[in-house]
C-alpha cells in the first residue's frame, strides 16, 4: 500500500475529523494539507491500513475499500446489459406494485433492472389518475416540463405532439430539445381496449454499439456532430444542440438522443460534412428499425413502464379508435433512481452487518446471564413488540446492547468482558455512536441512555434494584451505582429519558433461558423502514 500517492490517500481519509460521518462531505480544503506531506508510519492491522502522517494526523483505511474498483456513475455502457429482443424471451423485468412497495429487496431488483437493462414494468398499479406520480416519487422526484407534472397519452382533438394521436410512432427518445433531457420516463396504462397501440422498446446503446462495430467512422461522425433539436408550440420554444450519440472522455456510450420529428436544420457545416452526417444518420436510423432489436409488448390496465430515456428508444404501433387507449406519463431523473438504489443497497449491507453480529458474536455469553447476547436482545425486542411499543422503541430494544461488541473506535472487543472485569466499557454510548451512521436519535438516544436509566430507576423506584439479576447488580456498581437526587432530576429532564426507561424495563425482562422469540429477520423490515 506504500505506493499509493500521499495526497490521494490523505484526501480520502475517512475519519470524523476529515469527513462528516452523516454525509461523507469533506471538512477541509485540499490546500489545507501541508507541502511535502508524507507517511511517517504505515502498517496493516485488523483488516485496515493505518497511517501516521508527517503533520501528526492519523488515518485508518479498510483494505477492502483501498482495493475496490471504480464502477463509475452507472450512466455509460460500462456495466450495462446491452440487449436484443430475443434476450427477453424468458420474460421482461417486472414486479407486482404491492411487493415493490413493501419489500426493499423487490424494489431494489426493479431499480437495478432499470439501471442495468434500461426498463422494468410494474403490474397492479391502481388505475386511478395521477398514480404515475406516486410511482415516480417512489424512486426519486417528478421532473416538471412544459407538458406539466404529468401528461395524458391519448387522442386529442388539437394535438401539439404526435404522441397525442393514433398514428404509429417510430423508435425515439423524448425531449431531446432539452438540456438536460429528462432521463427517466414513466407510462402508466389506465385503459387499453383499442385494436393496436402496442408498445415497443429498442436498446439505443445496443444500436449505437452495432453502428460502432459495423461502421466505426460513421459512429465517430455521430458522436462529434452537434444536432439542433427543436420544439415549439404556441407557448414554448426549446432548443438543445447535442450529438445523436454522446460518449464520455473514455469513449464509452453515455447517451442517445434520437427523435426524427425534432431535428432542426444543421447549419455551419460544409457539404462534405453534411453528406457524412446524413450517411451516418441514415445508417443509424436503419439499425434502430431492425426487427431483432425491437422488443414489443402490450401494456394493460395497471401496468406502469419505467425506462431510461437517455438510452432506450420507445415506439408505438398505430391503433384504431374502436376502443380507448389512455396512458398517463411523467418524467423523472436517473440520479434519483440511482440514489434510491444506492440507499437500498447501503441499508441492506448495514442490515447484513447487524445480522452478522447476532449470528456471530451474539451467540456468545451475555455478562454472566443464562442467555446469549443475541437471545437477550431478541427477547428485549419481543417484549417491546408485545407491549405495543412504537417501531423506533422496538428497534432500540433490539439493538440496545450492540455497543458490547465494539470499543470507541468501532473495533471488536468481545461480549462486554471488560465490563465484567470491572471496567466500564460505556457500551451504551459506543453502541449509540455506531448505530448513528444508520439510525436517527429516536433509536440511538434510548440506546445511549439505557444504562443511565438503570441507575435512575434504582434511585427513584422502590424495589427496582432488588429485582436486578446478580450480574446486573454487579455491572450497576461498575457503571456508577444509583444516581443521587440531583442526577436523577437532571436525567428525568432529558428528551429521551422516558424512552430509555422503557427500553431499560424490557432489558431487565430479557434474561429468560429458552424463551421463544422471533429471529432477527423478523425485525429486518422494521429496521429498514427506520434507517436514514
Amino acid at each position: 500500500m506504500t505506493e499509493l500517492p500521499p495526497y490521494w490517500l490523505r484526501d480520502n481519509c475517512p475519519c470524523a475529523e476529515c469527513r462528516d460521518p452523516r454525509n461523507g462531505q469533506k471538512l477541509f480544503q485540499i490546500d489545507d494539507l501541508p507541502q511535502d506531506l508524507a507517511a511517517v508510519v504505515s502498517e496493516e492491522a485488523d483488516g485496515h491500513l493505518e497511517v501516521l502522517w508527517s503533520d501528526g494526523h492519523r488515518s485508518r483505511y479498510p483494505l477492502e475499500w483501498l482495493d475496490r474498483a471504480d464502477e463509475g456513475d452507472g450512466r455509460t455502457e460500462h456495466g450495462k446489459r446491452l440487449w436484443t429482443a430475443a434476450d427477453f424471451a424468458p420474460g421482461i423485468p417486472e414486479a407486482d406494485w404491492e411487493a415493490y412497495l413493501t419489500d426493499p429487496a423487490e424494489r431494489a431488483a426493479v431499480l437495478a433492472a432499470v439501471r442495468r437493462s434500461g426498463f422494468a414494468v410494474l403490474h397492479g398499479v391502481p388505475t386511478v389518475e395521477r398514480q404515475v406520480l406516486r410511482v415516480a416519487e417512489s424512486l426519486g422526484y417528478v421532473r416538471v416540463t412544459n407538458y406539466g407534472e404529468l401528461f395524458d397519452v391519448r387522442v386529442e382533438p388539437d394535438p401539439n405532439n404526435l404522441a397525442f394521436t393514433s398514428v404509429a410512432i417510430a423508435p425515439h427518445t423524448d425531449n431531446p430539445y432539452r438540456d438536460p433531457v429528462p432521463t427517466l420516463q414513466l407510462l402508466h396504462c389506465l385503459e387499453n381496449s383499442a385494436t393496436g397501440g402496442d408498445s415497443g422498446l429498442v436498446d439505443g446503446f445496443m444500436a449505437a454499439a452495432v453502428l460502432r462495430e459495423e461502421a466505426p467512422a460513421e459512429f465517430e461522425v455521430l458522436t462529434r456532430t452537434p444536432v439542433p433539436f427543436v420544439f415549439r408550440d404556441r407557448h414554448t420554444e426549446l432548443r438543445a444542440d447535442r450529438p445523436l450519440i454522446d460518449v464520455d472522455p473514455r469513449g464509452r456510450i453515455r447517451e442517445v438522443r434520437f427523435n426524427n420529428r425534432s431535428i432542426g436544420t444543421l447549419r455551419g457545416h460544409g457539404p462534405n460534412d453534411l453528406d457524412a452526417f446524413y450517411a451516418a444518420y441514415r445508417r443509424f436510423a436503419a439499425i434502430t428499425l431492425r426487427p431483432e432489436l425491437r422488443l414489443t409488448f402490450r401494456l394493460g390496465p395497471g401496468d406502469c413502464l419505467i425506462f431510461d430515456n437517455t438510452r432506450l428508444l420507445h415506439a408505438r404501433t398505430a391503433f384504431r379508435q374502436d376502443g380507448h387507449r389512455h396512458l398517463q406519463g411523467c418524467y423523472a431523473d436517473l440520479d434519483g433512481l440511482h440514489s434510491a438504489l444506492a440507499v437500498l443497497h447501503r441499508r441492506a449491507a448495514a442490515l447484513d452487518t447487524i445480522a452478522a453480529l447476532f449470528a456471530g458474536e451474539g451467540a456468545g455469553e451475555y455478562l454472566g446471564e443464562e442467555v446469549t447476547m443475541a437471545e437477550h436482545m431478541l427477547q428485549a425486542a419481543a417484549a417491546a413488540e408485545a407491549a405495543g411499543a412504537p417501531e423506533h422503541l422496538v428497534a432500540a430494544a433490539l439493538l440496545h446492547d450492540a455497543g458490547h461488541f465494539f470499543d470507541e473506535h468501532g473495533r471488536g472487543t468481545g461480549h462486554g468482558r471488560d465490563l465484567m472485569e470491572g471496567r466500564d466499557n460505556r457500551h451504551s454510548h459506543t453502541g449509540a455512536d455506531w448505530l448513528a451512521r444508520w439510525f436517527g436519535p429516536e433509536v440511538t438516544e434510548p440506546v445511549r441512555l439505557h444504562v443511565a436509566a438503570k441507575r435512575y430507576l434504582c434511585a427513584v423506584e422502590p424495589g427496582y434494584r432488588e429485582r436486578l439479576s446478580a450480574a446486573s447488580e454487579y455491572t450497576l456498581s461498575v457503571q456508577g451505582g444509583p444516581m443521587d437526587e440531583h442526577q436523577a432530576a437532571a436525567f428525568a429532564e432529558l428528551p429521551g429519558a422516558q424512552d430509555a426507561v422503557a427500553v431499560r424495563r424490557w432489558d431487565e425482562q430479557a434474561k429468560v433461558a429458552g424463551a421463544p422469540t422471533p429471529d432477527f429477520e423478523h425485525y429486518r423490515p422494521l429496521l429498514a423502514a427506520l434507517m436514514r
